[in-house]
């Protein structure tokens, strides 16, 4: 608007310079002619796109004084809306007459079929639509075809910030951009639509953006839905909390089993969180019901996968859904490690530093392969009297070891190769790594060096040993997790053996602490947080090693006793027990098993509960009088592929229904991409640029969309 005033003084134009400049911009057009051609960027056939500081310069100022007829300029007239959409009408009139044509005699055609065949229900007869509506539904599909691609492509919708551009210079964000392309490209649909309007112009305001990708989403999300509720069972999973441009959202997966018989895992979407607890069990299960239309009733499982911090609240929603449907059972997640998850819901803060230390390191070296030779090298020095574990520990270096089961015994075998590489790196004079690299090493050293993060990792080591093979043997096999339910108890006894001795337990675990902070030439210490706090009231009885117990070693192994109780509810045992149907497991029982005890929990979900003690006889007798050449299905996988399953209608339906629990793994790894793809999205997408909506198309690129329906939603919702 502001360079219109400027044009209308070079044109000399007396009757225009009582117009606004909004006015000049909206109403009124200047010849090409006018420009240099130096201030014309010809980059479409159709559009002539001036540069941004284009002022017209070239005028024939005396031409029309000898020429009578052209003394009165043409003035472009302010035209109302009505007259604007006739115009448009007449326009398009021409091009739309044959197709419509063509349309009424197709319609008229079906719909004489339809009575000549006397079908009993007889079709609604469609309203034609108009001119304007039929160009208008082209217009939204065009730019629902360019949202589904960019969520597809992961482009995110602003190409920049607009933060960064200088006051009043426009530029295209990436969805202006896409659609200027498909005009250059021929898009008749844009071109007609947007061919009168000026370059620097939103052509799709942010609010319809907005609009038009959360229905992307729903449409997106409802293809999966429906393969759910036609499942009727699944578990509900979520993820660890993460930033979508600035707020926190809980990422959503639900596993169930489809059509196939295969068991699926799949991303359906994000929810806001929410710091309350309370607050935040009520959204989850208003949005999973009202706004997503699942059946909780339905629900078999429940687990999530939290960061340091965010347990307790989730424990407070899966409590909640647990009460309103008793039998959506919480259980662990097969993709997270039992030590890791346990360690992860410990609420002492130093617990939680920790956590938070080592993956930094991890992710440090994850960087550059250079950063991983040189601890190879260092390894190398360290362990040349033990080479096999020296190439061990090289091995885990270049995995994911953050979440193992030992994740702690590895840090603490890596502790002093991972201390002398950092020091290294920090403190190396010559111009191998950049400066984020060095300040991340140096800043790391000190914490790794802290006698706080010593003690801590020694005694997580220590407690979590006693879960270990416990829960590994829930992330193995079919005969492991049956097996892993029965040796519960022997891990409580063992903790509580801990509990009641934790004075001796702990001298030894605060020991060993000390020989690694010498070794690695750490002070040992009380926190500096704790002198600072005690200030002149400073106790000379307390020791560093009375404080570690105290705030550290009897919390922790409290919390863990308390966990597993928790999480390995009755109910849940019940369910692991049910596993005695895998024929596997039953051979490795001499088919002397009793699934129908454990069963009663799911005699809802059965089709025949009345016969199903000799439907579970027949089961054990077909395996155990089986061919020689016959092997035993060892997992649930391989029992629902089963080609007489459906024989067996009540342990199908049994079988179904532990698939879904998500303690159990998911066999094939292709119906676990869901939870990979999400990953993938938050590795390779900048903080500012995710979006929920986006994220849900580009996770889910392979599922089928449906643009007619989405564009009638459309209309359907903001008429």
């Amino acid at each position: 608007p502001c360079r219109c005033q400027r044009w209308v003084e070079n044109c000399r134009r007396a009757d225009l310079e009582d117009k606004t400049p909004d006015q000049l911009n909206k109403h009124y057009r200047l010849c090409a002619k006018h420009f240099e051609t130096s201030m014309i960027c010809r980059s479409s056939p159709y559009r002539t796109v001036l540069r941004d500081n284009a002022v017209p310069t070239i005028f024939d100022l005396t031409s029309h004084l000898n020429n009578p007829h052209s003394r009165h300029r043409k003035r472009i007239k302010e035209l109302s809306e009505d007259e604007i959409r006739t115009l448009k009408q007449q326009k398009i009139e021409e091009a739309f007459e044959r197709e419509q044509t063509t349309q009424e005699l197709n319609e008229s055609n079906e719909q004489n079929t339809v009575s000549e065949e006397g079908g009993e229900e007889q079709e609604e007869e469609a309203v034609p639509l108009t001119l304007e509506e039929r160009e208008n539904k082209d217009y939204l599909k065009t730019l629902f075809e360019i949202l589904i691609l960019m969520g597809k492509q992961n482009i995110p919708l602003d190409g920049h910030s607009v933060d960064e551009l200088p006051e009043g210079i426009f530029t295209s964000d990436n969805f202006q951009a896409l659609l200027e392309y498909r005009i250059n490209a021929g898009d008749e649909v844009l071109r007609k639509r947007f061919e009168m309007t000026a370059v620097n112009l939103e052509y799709c305001s942010k609010t319809q953006q907005k609009q038009m990708l959360e229905i992307c989403e729903s449409c997106v999300r409802e293809e999966t839905l429906k393969e759910v509720r036609d499942s009727h069972f699944f578990s509900i999973v979520t993820d660890e909390v993460v930033d979508i441009a600035g707020e926190e959202h809980l990422p959503v997966l639900v596993r169930f089993v489809d059509d196939s018989h295969n068991l699926r895992e799949e991303f359906i979407g994000f929810l806001p969180y929410e710091a309350d607890p309370e607050m935040l069990a009520v959204k989850f299960h208003t949005t999973i019901t009202e706004k997503w239309g699942l059946n909780m009733e339905y629900c078999r499982g429940q687990a999530y996968i939290v960061s340091s911090g965010f347990a307790s609240k989730m424990k407070v929603v899966a409590t909640r859904l647990l009460e309103k449907y008793p039998q959506a059972v919480c259980t662990l997640c097969s993709s997270c490690a039992l030590n890791v998850w346990l360690a992860k819901s410990i609420p002492v803060i130093g617990v939680s530093v920790a956590l938070g230390t080592i993956e930094e390191v991890c992710c440090l070296f994850n960087q550059s392969p250079q950063l991983l030779v040189e601890l190879d090298n260092i390894i190398s020095v360290l362990f040349q009297n033990n080479k096999e574990k020296g190439n061990e520990l090289k091995e885990i270096c270049r995995s994911q070891w953050t979440g193992r089961h030992d994740t702690f015994e590895v840090l603490v075998d890596l502790m002093q190769a991972l201390v002398l590489c950092l020091d290294a790196i920090s403190s190396d004079p010559s111009v191998r790594w950049n400066n984020f690299i060095v300040g991340q090493a140096f800043i790391l050293s000190r914490a790794l060096t802290d006698f706080d993060f010593i003690v801590t990792i020694v005694i997580l080591k220590n407690v979590l040993s006693f879960t270990r093979a416990f829960g590994k043997n829930l992330q193995g096999q079919t005969l492991d997790v049956f097996f892993a339910a029965s040796s519960l108890t022997a891990v409580l006894h063992s903790l509580n053996e801990v509990m009641e001795n934790i004075e001796v337990y702990h001298e030894f675990w605060f020991e060993e602490a000390t020989n690694l902070a010498t070794k690695l030439d750490v002070q040992i210490k009380l926190p500096g947080k704790f002198r600072r706090e005690q200030q002149g009231n400073f106790d000379p009885d307390v020791t560093s090693e009375s404080y570690y117990k105290d705030v550290l070693s009897i919390p922790t192994v409290e919390h863990i006793v308390q966990e597993l109780k928790d999480i390995f509810s009755e109910q849940h045992l019940k369910a692991l027990k049910c596993l005695s149907l895998v024929p596997s497991v039953m051979g490795q029982l001499k088919f002397n098993t009793s699934e129908e005890h454990h069963a009663d929990m799911y005699k809802n979900d059965l089709p025949n509960p009345d016969t199903l003690s000799a439907e579970l006889h027949c089961w054990r007798i077909k395996w155990k009088h089986r061919g020689k050449d016959i092997e035993l299905p060892a997992t649930i996988y391989e029992a629902l592929h089963l080609p007489d399953i459906k024989f067996f209608p009540n342990v199908y339906a049994l079988l179904k229904v532990l698939c879904i629990l998500p303690v159990m793994k998911v066999e094939k790894e292709k119906y676990e991409i869901g939870r990979k793809r999400l990953k993938a999205y938050l590795k390779n997408t900048l903080t500012e640029q995710r979006s929920s909506n986006l994220a849900l198309l580009n996770i889910n690129f392979d599922i089928k969309h449906d643009l007619d329906l989405m564009v009638d939603t459309y209309i359907k919702l903001y008429p």
